[in-house]
């Protein structure tokens, strides 16, 4: 499975809702998340790998660091908060990195690969990751996030780089 990169079309595209988890959706959300593991990555969105459905994997840690794999089918941002600037990369922008503003606490609402509801309360990087890899979703990439002039500035860069 290959990481599309910029300005792959792909990556700013709208994507549908899950309609299905069955065994092909689960060894593709297995091969998701392989693949951000060997990227070194900590968020990867389905769009990413050319998929435009609405879902993504992220890594996150438990109170003593240790490490889990989160996936969020059909996501939805229903409560936001505060403010936080950090510094973004992305695996289908590589080699680039910019700070960002976005909300320090966010309530995401979704299914897991069991069909459950689940609600995450992530809060600081946690809450970065999760805004970035929804962001993917709506066909949005990071420096989106960002002033309109550092933008201007950013995306000049990038596109010497990629095309």
């Amino acid at each position: 499975m290959d990481i599309k990169i910029y300005p792959d079309p792909v990556l700013l595209k709208n994507c549908v809702s899950v309609e299905k988890v069955d065994d092909n959706f689960i060894s593709t959300v297995s091969i998701m998340v392989d693949t951000m593991r060997a990227a070194e990555g900590i968020g990867l969105a389905a769009p990413q790998v050319g998929i435009l459905q609405r879902f993504f994997v992220c890594l996150d840690f438990d109170d003593e660091n240790k490490e889990k794999t989160i996936v969020l089918i059909n996501p939805e941002i229903t409560k936001m908060e505060g403010r936080i600037e950090s510094k973004e990369g992305c695996l289908s922008i590589p080699g680039f990195y910019e700070y960002v503003y976005r909300y320090e606490k966010i309530e995401i609402k979704a299914y897991d690969l069991t069909g459950k509801e689940v609600i995450y309360v992530p809060d600081g990087i946690q809450s970065v990751v999760f805004q970035h890899e929804f962001d993917h979703l709506d066909g949005i990439l990071f420096p989106e996030r960002m002033s309109q002039i550092k933008k201007d500035i950013f995306m000049k860069k990038i596109n010497k780089e990629f095309k």
